[in-house]
């Protein structure tokens, strides 16, 4: 009977992580753009294009990939998308903290901090594909130190 209880344990956790994460949301479409890390230019729009996607509501989001030699404590963006299909067209201005007061990153890493910003929440119907575009509305012409900017759409759905 003793033999028994590890692999019962081990059976009801395996059982707990399946439900836990049947639960969990699923990254439809998670694509970064680089941009050069000299100097991402003000009228350098990134484009992202997703695939047609199945009907439900997406949970999007704005990824950014930042240095050190950032200058600023907040990026703010400008994303504009076009649903391909339904010709619906929206632009988001999109402010982004990426260092707290004291000067320390807020996203994870090392020597490069990346962090994940909600844009909004979208229906699309069945079909459906995406068009966005991002291009920061800093005041500086050409910002240092952004490496990436990326677009992640997840789906809400429960499978």
């Amino acid at each position: 009977m003793a033999k028994r209880r590890p692999a019962r344990t081990a059976a009801v956790l395996l059982l707990m992580a399946l439900l836990g994460t049947a639960c969990q949301r699923h990254t439809v479409y998670n694509h970064y753009e680089h941009t050069p890390l000299s100097g991402w230019e003000r009228n350098d729009t990134l484009t992202f294009n997703t695939g047609e996607l199945q009907e439900g509501t997406y949970k999007q989001e704005v990824g950014v990939r930042i240095s050190g030699d950032y200058p600023f404590t907040k990026l703010t963006l400008i994303v504009e998308q076009t649903a391909l299909v339904s010709r619906d067209h929206r632009t988001d201005t999109l402010t982004c903290t990426l260092f707290d007061q004291q000067g320390n990153a807020k996203g994870r890493g090392v020597s490069h901090y990346q962090s994940l910003f909600h844009l909004n929440t979208l229906h699309l119907q069945q079909g459906e594909r995406l068009q966005v575009a991002i291009r920061h509305d800093m005041k500086r012409e050409i910002l240092p130190g952004i490496a990436d900017i990326g677009m992640k759409l997840t789906s809400t759905a429960r499978p």
